[in-house]
């Protein structure tokens, strides 16, 4: 009689299915299992059996996945993704084979497909390992029946089976690791899934949902905000590059104070009591202040999609304590004079390296792009109850970017800096409050402008231009005169149960015994610097002076105009 069990690396003598193997015609190591009892089971059986198995990763939802394979592959080319090749994602030969015929069969696309053939694998991995343990933990038992027994043969033949399962089991774990690790890889890689409300397309589909205010008119040719700002004497972008290089900008004087004065207003909106939008239509207020630290872990930028994707886009800190380096060189009898390279220095220099690995990981820092990123982490792996939410937080910090890939793109001015300042709003709600805190967000940032007099559209943007990290968000476009064209100044998402998978954020419903994962939302409200380029452009007087808008006067400390510094 032959009996199948999931094929593990190096072990396809005898292929008869794809992902399977007849242990008869296996490696020795497996011999013993058919002796264990083990049948035939149907793959489709064992990809949603019952037994409990730790996800490879919950980033995504993988029972949706696994339920829904052409739902999930639709959303896939909705955001305009999944053209790469089955060769891209590292499958062996037989996976290879399996997720080629899950493409042909269930017509879905190679992302998919990649993942339905290691998470298949993997499910039957841990399937015969439990299986395996079962039968060691039966046999060791026999093993002191045996010896009680005083039949010494038996005993002996038993364990050295116990031995044989012992060897195949740890062959198996670590194929189960690398299946995780490969799944892990190509699921913390692969964005949120857009909402059904989303248009389709790319950023051509964007859509306008409705604007306020109309543009303003000028007597005279109006200027873009870099020329007034150096015109004013007050934005110096020679003195950043001298000390900082290209795309930081030097504030002086009253628009230094303007930056100061915006942040101010925008917290002071933000952290108010509730009160009714301009229009009087939603409730706004009620954020609470935060001050966060500006350097994170890796993992805190995981959970909010940052990594591992787009770690390009990040100013990264990695510490060396050179000191000790050197001291250890030094008990190594190496100076710098030290031209010969031994092997016994090489291998204790690679031992202390290895040792200190972990440290060093654990000292890895990363400038935050966006306050989002500590705000939505702070309820990281917490547990939280059903009537606390929603947790609504605001914050006000410098933000840094690499901007990777942005070369020949706002070249001049602060529409594209690596430094710049924001006002953040981050909500963690239950999943049926998401929508609506997502329009009450979206007001909160549109009654800045308002108040400001910022005449401004909201888009909601297409599946093809989403955030990695967002399933819908809207998009605030302040008019820019300078520029004669609408320039965004803030991104409002809703981002579902994405990035609460990701830190393992959850909530005991009211009367349930199960955990379930919140929902994240953030948003600008605004970005500053942009704020305060949209009031030079809009708010510029002929003679180059820059009137303040009246709600700013009192941060202003009673200044209504900005003139030519003297």
């Amino acid at each position: 009689m032959k009996y199948w069990i999931p094929a593990f690396a190096g072990m396809t003598a005898g292929l008869k299915e794809p992902g399977y193997f007849c242990v008869a015609a296996a490696a020795r190591s497996f011999k013993l299992w058919t002796q264990s009892g083990a049948r035939p089971i149907a793959s489709d059986q064992l990809i949603h059996s019952s037994f409990p198995i730790r996800e490879s990763a919950t980033v995504l939802d993988l029972k949706l996945i696994r339920d829904n394979p052409e739902g999930f592959d639709e959303a896939l080319k909705k955001r305009g993704l999944d053209s790469k090749g089955l060769d891209e994602f590292g499958l062996d030969a037989a996976l290879h084979k399996i997720a080629a015929e899950i493409m042909q069969k269930q017509g879905v696309g190679p992302t998919t497909s990649a993942i339905l053939a290691y998470d298949a694998e993997r499910r039957l991995t841990i399937g015969a390992l439990q299986e395996a343990q079962s039968r060691r933990n039966q046999i060791s038992k026999e093993v002191g029946k045996a010896k009680a027994a005083k039949r010494e043969d038996e005993a002996q033949t038993l364990m050295a089976e116990v031995g044989a399962l012992k060897d195949a089991i740890a062959t198996g774990e670590a194929r189960e690791k690398e299946l995780s690790a490969k799944l892990d890889e190509i699921l913390s890689g692969t964005p949120n899934l857009p909402a059904e409300d989303v248009p389709v397309g790319d950023e051509s589909a964007n859509t306008e949902i409705r604007r306020w205010r109309e543009k303003p008119n000028f007597a005279f040719p109006p200027k873009q905000h870099f020329e007034l700002g150096e015109a004013l004497g007050m934005m110096d972008f020679e003195t950043a590059a001298k000390l900082s290089g290209s795309r930081f900008v030097v504030l002086k004087g009253g628009l230094a104070r303007m930056e100061r004065a915006l942040a101010a207003f925008m917290l002071d909106l933000h952290t108010s009591l509730p009160v009714k939008t301009t229009d009087r239509k939603i409730e706004i207020g009620g954020y609470q202040e935060v001050s966060p630290p500006l350097l994170v872990r890796d993992r805190a930028a995981f959970g909010t999609g940052q990594l591992p994707k787009f770690e390009d886009d990040l100013f990264k800190i990695e510490w060396l304590d050179v000191d000790e380096l050197q001291r250890h060189l030094e008990r190594l009898g190496v100076n710098h004079e030290y031209e010969g390279v031994r092997r016994d220095f090489l291998n204790s220099f690679n031992t202390f390296i290895a040792e200190k690995a972990r440290e060093y990981a654990e000292r890895k820092l990363y400038l935050i792009p966006t306050a989002e990123v500590p705000l939505t982490n702070v309820v990281a792996s917490d547990i939280l109850s059903e009537d606390s939410m929603p947790l609504r937080y605001t914050a006000h910090t410098p933000c840094f970017r690499s901007e990777a890939g942005s070369a020949g793109r706002d070249t001049r001015g602060m529409i594209r800096l690596h430094q710049f300042s924001k006002v953040e709003l981050v909500s963690i709600t239950t999943p049926d409050q998401s929508e609506a805190e997502h329009e009450r967000m979206t007001a909160c940032a549109e009654e800045v402008l308002k108040r400001l007099g910022l005449a401004y559209r909201v888009m909601v943007l297409a599946t093809g231009d989403l955030g990695f990290s967002a399933r819908k968000t809207y998009d605030l476009e302040v008019w820019l005169p300078g520029q004669n064209a609408y320039r965004e100044i803030s991104s409002c998402s809703n981002c579902g149960d994405f990035q609460a998978r990701r830190m393992n954020a959850r909530y005991r419903p009211e009367g349930a015994k199960d955990l379930r994962f919140v929902h994240t939302l953030n948003g600008s409200a605004l970005a500053v610097g942009r704020t305060l380029v949209a009031i030079l452009e809009n708010y510029q007087q002929e003679d180059g002076s820059i009137r303040i808008p009246d709600v700013l006067v009192p941060y202003m400390g009673g200044l209504d105009v900005i003139k030519v510094a003297r």
